[in-house]
């Protein structure tokens, strides 16, 4: 890899100057060449997405790709999979915070997934203590003490195995420049994750575990396995140490899962149901089609024909090719104070994993220690050996039943409900926090993606409001400030104040009104993040 073109790093004023270890000069130089080799065809595949997007909103749509039908029709497997992750029934995820990153790897589940992705706010300072907690973690040194109660937080003997969501292909990190350029953010996440711990990882006789986001195209995940394939050798590791899981969050990606882990087969351990950024591709597809107006977010479960069918084509898929079909992430969390509120909880994430190992899943996702155990019976009690792999249900999706558009309400409450929950996480975005508990649900950027969408959605085919009329610009707009009012009121004003609610309030109105919306709400947030954070050039 090419290591002699510039760079330049800037942080964040605040940040300590403990960051030199993980900012090391091998580091970088590391990360820069990575960047250097990649990033042109990284951007050229961004530019793609663009192209489908054009096409989506003339009326084309996702289907299976003719070209690529052998690879469909024809039997192949994925490489063996690891001892340590033979066994997935239960996952929990979370950012990497110190004290969350502990308790999650104490809390009993399978593995633990460090996510620097949708429930992270991209600060300087949060990346690079994500980094420090997983150096630490991985060689058993790590430890917390809470400042208020003394308790001291450190890992068991017996942990989770731990797997990494770096961001997705979309974002860049604006910290760090090739060129003049951001480099990709995954190249920063990942690169710097394996730098820094591949070799104790293989010392520990385990390997390289990673989750990659948000693809749409099986040339995304060539690119993926080329960059592995380079930092491996870089690294001097054996080829396919690093192992990956591929969420399947997008509506493209679901009609090339085969595609996808043939492109990684020598690496592949699984798919999983990222059903929170699926809704929202569903939506992004479809955002122009009047006839294509999604109900009511609540009313989009995972019953909804076009999600069974996700569900059960990712499971299908996974089996026959040898790997783990993981289940997705319920979002009702317990409620501390709120009995009853809890008790609801837990039947619906009980039912959710009942659902989805009945449905074949070889494992699935918490977000809470609490629920750990609830998950784990449902997969106990219909999952005696640790996957179901050998189990390939015998079902026949089209792509109709990929494209069913949902059935339901589209209601006042609903809306409202989404411009709170929107403009509440992006606030708590803007401040750092990018997983945020809000009205007894676990929201991240996946599903203030969904109610922004949603609403967009709305608005631009001037969905009927019952009591309001149609959903009007000025209209939209006094709901824009009930909810500010409403949140003022669920908060105190004193909170509200320290907040910066209008911030949000504005970002999220201003991509609402948008003729044609960005493709993702991070992109313009993060900008806003950076211009509220003072950096300075430190090497």
């Amino acid at each position: 890899m090419n290591q002699q073109s510039p760079s330049s790093l800037t942080s964040e004023a605040t940040h300590p100057v403990a960051s030199a270890e993980i900012l090391s000069g091998e580091a970088l130089t590391f990360v820069r060449a990575l960047a250097q080799r990649f990033g042109d065809r990284l951007r050229a595949l961004l530019a793609d997405r663009v192209v489908r997007q054009f096409e989506f909103d003339r009326g084309e749509r996702p289907h299976f790709l003719p070209e690529t039908a052998s690879i469909r029709d024809s039997e192949w497997t994925v490489a063996p999979i690891p001892q340590d992750l033979l066994d997935r029934r239960v996952e929990i995820t979370g950012p990497p915070e110190r004290k969350m990153l502990i308790n999650a790897l104490n809390s009993g589940a399978k593995v633990y997934m460090a996510d620097f992705e949708d429930s992270m706010s991209p600060t300087l300072e949060n990346l690079l203590d994500g980094q420090r907690n997983l150096h630490t973690a991985i060689r058993k040194s790590i430890r917390h003490v809470d400042s208020s109660t003394g308790k001291v937080y450190q890992l068991n003997d017996a942990v989770a195995t731990l797997m990494v969501r770096p961001r997705g292909l979309h974002l860049v990190e604006n910290h760090l420049e090739v060129d003049g350029e951001p480099i990709p953010a995954c190249l920063f996440d990942a690169g710097l994750f394996l730098f820094h711990n591949a070799k104790a990882l293989q010392a520990r006789g385990m390997g390289a575990y990673l989750y990659l986001p948000k693809l749409e195209h099986y040339l995304e995940a060539r690119w993926w396995n080329e960059v592995l394939q380079a930092m491996e050798a870089r690294l001097n590791l054996p080829s396919g140490f690093v192992r990956t899981t591929m969420l399947i969050e997008t509506l493209p990606a679901a009609f090339q899962m085969d595609e996808i882990l043939f492109e990684l087969r020598n690496r592949a351990v699984g798919l999983n149901l990222g059903r929170w950024d699926y809704i929202f591709s569903f939506l992004k597809v479809h955002r122009m089609d009047p006839e294509a107006v999604l109900p009511d977010r609540g009313a989009v479960t995972m019953e909804q024909p076009f999600l069974r069918a996700y569900a059960r084509l990712l499971v299908q898929t996974c089996h026959r090719r040898g790997c783990h079909a993981m289940g997705g992430m319920s979002a009702f969390i317990p409620q501390k104070g709120e009995e009853e509120a809890t008790k609801r909880a837990f039947a619906q994430v009980r039912a959710d994993k009942l659902r989805e190992v009945q449905d074949g899943c070889d494992g699935a996702w918490v977000a809470h220690p609490g629920l750990v155990a609830i998950a784990q019976a449902e997969f106990d009690a219909h999952m005696p050996e640790p996957n179901q792999i050998q189990r390939i249900p015998e079902i026949d999706v089209c792509e109709a039943d990929l494209l069913a558009i949902p059935a339901g309400g589209r209601t006042e409450e609903g809306l409202r409900h989404n411009l709170r929950v929107g403009i509440r996480y992006l606030e708590s975005w803007l401040q750092g926090q990018g997983c945020v508990a809000l009205y007894g649900l676990m929201e991240d950027a996946a599903t203030a993606e969904i109610a922004r969408m949603q609403i967009w959605q709305w608005l631009h085919h001037k969905v009927e409001i019952p009591g309001h009329g149609h959903l009007e610009r000025s209209l939209f707009h006094i709901f824009v400030l009930d909810a500010l009012a409403q949140i003022q009121a669920e908060i105190g004003p004193w909170a509200f104040e320290e907040g910066r609610f209008d911030d949000a309030a504005d970002l999220f109105e201003t991509l609402i009104l948008a003729e044609h919306p960005d493709s993702f709400l991070t992109l313009p947030a993060y900008r806003l993040l950076l211009e509220s954070t003072p950096t300075e050039v430190i090497a």
